[in-house]
């Protein structure tokens, strides 16, 4: 890869503000296994599940998945966010639909809490063997956002201004294609991405 495709991960790993030294490094690649530089999965972020679960993003190592950035209170983009991640994964085949995750980061974590969380996935009935609706600290957010693209801003009202994505991640946490397509029809070509990622897993 371009050296300069890591540059981003690479500011955010070593900037005082990641908190996240040469020991935690050394620390996540013991845990997750000698990761790739280029993987998001270097980022050493706690988050915690619509279930209330613990858990780090290189725990989503060896599934391809499907990330984006959300809120719960969000009444427009948002669910447009979910349907088009439901239209990629109605698109795919059963065994294809297998290898594939779902991961969306909440935006908002002084109001997205897990029972917010567990609403949306319960409302929206999103299948929680595939799909992670995550929470984590706002600098945390920050890092999350900065890697896969998302520029956001909180508003006065409580809401933010975001750009809204499909990330496509390999296995190994590395960034692939991105989406920018909303609703429920698939952007062709990153279904063909996703298709690609799936085959290669």
């Amino acid at each position: 890869m371009n050296p300069a495709a890591l540059e981003p991960l690479r500011r955010i790993l070593t900037s005082p503000a990641a908190d996240v030294g040469a020991a935690g490094l050394r620390q996540r690649s013991v845990a997750a296994g000698d990761l790739p530089p280029d993987s998001i999965y270097q980022l050493d972020a706690p988050l915690s599940d619509q279930e209330g679960h613990a858990f780090q993003l290189a725990d989503k190592r060896g599934r391809v998945q499907l990330v984006a950035m959300f809120y719960t209170s969000c009444a427009y983009v948002c669910p447009l966010i979910i349907d088009s991640a439901k239209g990629i994964e109605h698109a795919l085949g059963d065994a294809e639909r297998e290898k594939l995750g779902l991961l969306l980061v909440s935006l908002d974590p002084a109001r997205d809490d897990t029972a917010a969380l567990k609403y949306i996935a319960d409302k929206r009935k999103l299948d929680p063997q595939h799909w992670t609706l995550a929470r984590t600290d706002e600098a945390n957010v920050r890092k999350i956002a900065a890697l896969l693209g998302v520029r956001y801003r909180a508003l006065v009202d409580g809401e933010f201004n975001h750009t809204s994505a499909l990330v496509l991640l390999d296995a190994e946490g590395r960034k692939l294609a991105s989406s920018a397509r909303l609703g429920p029809e698939p952007d062709p070509e990153f279904l063909v991405a996703v298709r690609a990622a799936l085959q290669a897993r």
